[in-house]
């Protein structure tokens, strides 16, 4: 049994959610609005302040589905009301970065400088030169956006040069000259 699936989702003041028959969810919230089409054999139910999922069968594609589906409405109720944040660190002698209007210009060694522009629903913020925020009210979008800027330099196990997650932990192995 799904323990997730079955914990109901309390739905803070502010926050407004339209469900039609085809289970196509639009949430409003203080930070703004996501949309999402969730799986059509799910039973999705609104009464009051709270929202329940339940799955029509005990089939094996329905029991995978029950908890996903009440943990992306969940995200979606969290983002339009706190929103979602990743933090990166840049280690590395001449590594950094810069905010220009909505461009994220990056200097990570390479023979050219890497600019990237904050996709829709996305903004970033560079506090010091090697600490990246980004945020959003889409999980999904803050988490894959973060994962493309550490794609461009990941940390490597000499030196420890390269884009992190904070707190991430990169094991460190011993040079050539160990023995």
């Amino acid at each position: 049994m799904s323990r997730i699936g079955l914990k109901p989702i309390n739905m803070p003041e502010g926050v407004e959610v339209k469900l039609d028959d085809k289970n196509y969810m639009v949430v409003k919230g203080p930070k703004g609005t996501l949309e999402q089409k969730l799986e059509k054999d799910m039973n999705i139910e609104i009464k009051d302040d709270e929202i329940t999922v339940s799955r029509p069968t005990e089939n094996k594609r329905h029991k995978s589905l029950h908890g996903l589906t009440r943990t992306l409405i969940d995200n979606m109720i969290v983002g339009v009301t706190k929103g979602y944040e990743k933090t990166l660190e840049i280690q590395g002698v001449g590594y950094r970065a810069n905010k220009q209007g909505k461009s994220l210009n990056l200097t990570l060694g390479f023979s050219h400088p890497v600019e990237m522009e904050d996709p829709e629903g996305i903004e970033t913020e560079v506090p010091s030169n090697t600490k990246i925020i980004v945020r959003g009210i889409d999980k999904q979008k803050v988490g894959n956006y973060a994962a493309v800027i550490r794609e461009l330099r990941k940390p490597e196990p000499y030196k420890g040069k390269g884009i992190r997650y904070a707190g991430e932990k990169v094991r460190r192995k011993e040079g050539k000259t160990a023995k």
